[in-house]
Formats: C-alpha cells, structure tokens, sequence
C-alpha cells in the first residue's frame, strides 16, 4: 500500500476513535461543538471520501467517450470508403440504384467488422448532372449508431449515440459528337494574306486574261473548269490536270497556286480541319471520354435542275470515331468548281449564286441526331457540337423566278438546331469561326450588293454561337489557331476529382 493512500484511510479512523473512547455527553456537546466545527484538521481525508464516488464515474465516463469517439472515427472511414465506391469510373456508367447498391455493401462491409457498435442506421443518395463541361456523380453517405458503455451503465446510460457523414464528387468529360461545316464556296479562294491579295488583285489587273472579271482585277481565286479564262504568257503548254484543261490555258485558282504560288483561304481551312481531328485525339486521351467527328463542306445551293447532287452538303468524312481517319480524309476538302463565273455548270446558270448556308444548315440540322447527356450509362448518347466555318455571306440563286440574293444568313437556321436538347436539357452547341469577309471597296459588285451589310456579319453569326463558342479570324491570322482554340472552349471539362 502507497504511503499517500495509508496516510488517507489512517486520517478517516481518527473520528471513528475518537467517536469511541472520547465522546462528550451531555453539556460537554454543547462546550464542544464551536471547537469541532472550527478544527480544520483532517478535512482532505473527509472531502475526498465525499467526491471520490463521483470522480470515479467521472473517469468511468471519460473511457465510454473516448472508445465511443475511436468508433466514431472508424464509423466515419467506412462512411468515406462507401461514398467513393458509388463514384468510382464504373459507377458513373451505372444507374443511381446500383451505385447506391455499391455504397451500401461497402459501409455494411466494414461496419460489420467493429465491436461495440450496434442499431446502425445508413443513408445512401447518389445523384449524378450533366452539364456542357463534365459529367459529375455526387454521393451523400449519412449513418446514426450506438457505441456500448460500461460506466455510465452503472447509472442506466447504456449507449452513446454517435453519428456522421460523408461526401464524394467526382466529374469526368463528356462524350462528344463533333461535326464540321465548312464553307467550300468559291469565296474561300481569296488568298491567306494582305501581300497574297495584293499580288493576286494586280495579277488579274494586268495579266493576259481574254475574258471576264479578271480583266478588271480580282481577289478571289476562282476554280472553274471552264479554262479558257486564262492564257499563259506566251500562251504555252500548260498541261493541267483533268480532261477540262486544255494545253495553254489555266483558271484563275491554279494560276494563284501553281503560278503565283500562293497559299489560299481554303488551304489554311483544310489544315486547319486536319489539326482539329489530331486535337481532338489528344484531348480524348487526355480527358479519357470518347469523342467521334463529322465533316461536311457546302457551297452550291441545291436544286435537281443543277444536277449538282442530291444533298445541299458535300461528305467529306462520316461520323467517326477513328479520329486518324478523319483527319486523313480532311485533307480532301476542297473548293467548290464551278463552270465558269455566272454557270455553276456548263448548263446551268445560277448567275454566280454558291453560297447558301441557310440550306446548309438545315440540312446539317437533319443529319445530326438528338443529343445525349454524354454519360456512358447504358441507351445514353454523345453530346452534339457543330463547328459552323463560313465568312457570313449567304449568296443563293432561285432558279424558279431567276433572282439571285446576297444577304446574312437566317439566324432561325441556327435557333432551330441549338433547341434540340437531351433529356437533361443539354441542347446542341454551336462553334462559330468567322473568317473575315474582306471589304474590296474598289470592286463596284460588293459595294453594291455586300457593303450595305458588311458590319453586320460578325453580330449575325456571333448570334448563331452558342455562349463563348464564337472567334474570328482576319487576313492575317491563323485559322487553325482560332478553331483548336473553339475546339477546347467547347470541350472544358475537368478530370476526375474525388
């Protein structure tokens, strides 16, 4: 026995004895009690003896608390191990019940394994959005538990109640339909920049052209198969390509590329359509979502008296999930031909009138299905995203009443794809790159029929875009720049975040 603890229980005998051998009686109680109630000695051995019950379930209680909070703590692990589990990749593919399900069977799992926890109680929800930007899976895991006692049984408190929860997020990219229209019309001919314009304008001003607008001086490379337009100097063999080409004679567009050798609108567009195809590999890779691209040319409007096809638009590669293909196959973009300025073929005048993007559009708008939300839930579908590239100005010949009409394009064409939604309300996004229409204000037919409405085009289309899916490139500039840059605007998605 300690010294302190001797010294304790000899102090409580001290009244006991003193009880025994020297109790006063009668009037002596009455001389003794002011002495006894003034003596102090002693009063430690009677305070703790009043308090020592009370610390000791005091204590008692301190070790019920601390086991219920290391209970607690673990309780808490398995919350966090089942919200993961319901936001794991495989999940996200799941439906809300099954994920739910895999939360479940993970808490019971570990919860199961802890001794002294009883009348478990667990909340599972698992909801999952979509947006424009990512795909993202929330779980919310909620429990109540009782944690055994064993002091404060003793007074009838035989459980403490405890309680927590636990929230996992996790957001993956989208999968995404992206499909290309680019305008193919003769327009895309002019050159790349201000030195190539320059060159092409003076070429055509004073080479040996035997006919047409090239006498006056033009920009636009126009690709016609009619080539009698073009006599080389000294009127040389010149052996073309194709049966159209006669010996010494070339049209305005192979005497831009072959002769002046300069680089074209609509080359920098190819290019610019077979970096977005490698892009897009790359961001797939990246993002770890599945991404298949379209891509469509227009130039012509249609009309079955042209015989210029059945489609307003020209293939240049089906929808896709080989993104390697389609970049190949981008590299076949070419420019409208057209028999010679006023025909667009040598029977059919359309007086110049190839540039109907309000038919292409909604042409487009037919071959693009209804858009999914892009998760990879079982009957879900990609999100849709069109690349709209066009220098604004719709040019279309009605062949019935003979009139031709240069104007800005329907922006209901527009409004009309962008309502088709998924069924999160997810609608088709429109990407709009605009290559600058180039004032020519020394050519009298644009400040006759484009000039009037020329500070207009940008606004029209910016108004067909889709909320911060629209650019704009000027002579100059770097077209496939521009599209990579629409191309991750329209794509923005995060990683997956726990």
């Amino acid at each position: 026995m300690s010294p302190r603890l001797g010294s304790i229980l000899h102090g409580l005998c001290v009244p006991l004895r003193w009880a025994r051998d020297f109790a006063p009686r009668g009037s002596e109680i009455a001389s003794f009690l002011p002495r006894f109630t003034a003596d102090r000695r002693a009063n430690v051995a009677i305070t703790f003896s009043l308090v020592l019950v009370p610390i000791t379930f005091a204590a008692g209680m301190g070790v019920d608390y601390t086991m219920a909070a290391r209970r607690q703590t673990m309780m808490d692990a398995a919350a966090d191990a089942a919200a993961l589990a319901a936001v794991t990749p495989a999940m996200l593919s799941e439906t809300q019940s099954q994920a739910q399900t895999a939360a479940q069977n993970m808490f019971n799992a570990q919860a199961s394994t802890l001794s002294g926890v009883s009348s478990i109680s667990l909340t599972a929800t698992v909801t999952q959005t979509t947006s424009n930007k990512s795909v993202t899976q929330t779980a919310v895991i909620t429990y109540t538990a009782q944690s055994a006692t064993a002091f404060a049984g003793i007074i009838g408190q035989k459980y403490i109640k405890i309680a927590g929860h636990s929230t996992a997020t996790a957001s993956t990219a989208p999968n995404i339909n992206f499909y290309v229209l680019a305008d193919a019309s003769p327009s895309m001919a002019i050159p790349a920049t201000t030195a190539g314009i320059n060159a092409m304008f003076t070429a055509t001003s004073s080479g040996t052209g035997t006919g047409g607008d090239n006498e006056g001086g033009c920009s636009f490379a126009c690709h016609e198969s009619d080539t009698t337009k073009w006599v080389l100097p000294g009127n040389s063999s010149y052996p073309g390509t194709g049966t159209s080409r006669k010996p010494g004679y070339v049209d305005d567009y192979t005497y831009a590329e072959d002769i002046l050798g300069l680089t074209l609108r609509i080359d920098n567009l190819r290019t610019a359509v077979e970096n977005l195809a490698s892009t897009a590999a790359t961001t797939e890779a990246s993002n770890e979502a599945t991404y298949q691209l379209a891509i469509y040319t227009f130039g012509t409007n249609y009309s079955s008296q042209c015989a210029m096809g059945s489609d307003p638009v020209n293939t240049i590669a089906t929808l896709t999930s080989n993104l390697t293909t389609a970049q190949d196959e981008a590299s076949n973009m070419s420019m409208l031909e057209v028999y010679n300025n006023n025909n667009l073929t040598s029977s059919c005048n359309n007086d110049d009138g190839d540039t109907d993007i309000d038919d292409a559009l909604s042409n487009l708008n037919s071959i693009m299905p209804t858009p999914g939300n892009g998760t990879t839930k079982s009957g879900d579908s990609p999100q849709e995203v069109l690349f709209f590239v066009t220098d604004g100005v719709n040019d279309t010949y009605n062949i019935s009443s003979g009139s031709r009409t240069i104007s800005l394009l329907n922006t209901s064409e527009c409004t009309a794809i962008k309502n088709r939604v998924s069924s999160n309300g997810l609608p088709i996004r429109i990407a709009v790159l605009y290559l600058n229409y180039l004032p020519i204000p020394t050519n009298s037919f644009y400040v006759d029929n484009v000039e009037p409405f020329q500070p207009n085009i940008g606004t029209t289309l910016q108004s067909c875009a889709s909320p911060g899916l629209y650019q704009e490139v000027t002579t100059d500039q770097d077209i496939s720049t521009a599209l990579n840059t629409l191309f991750i605007n329209a794509v923005n998605s995060a990683h997956l975040t726990n």
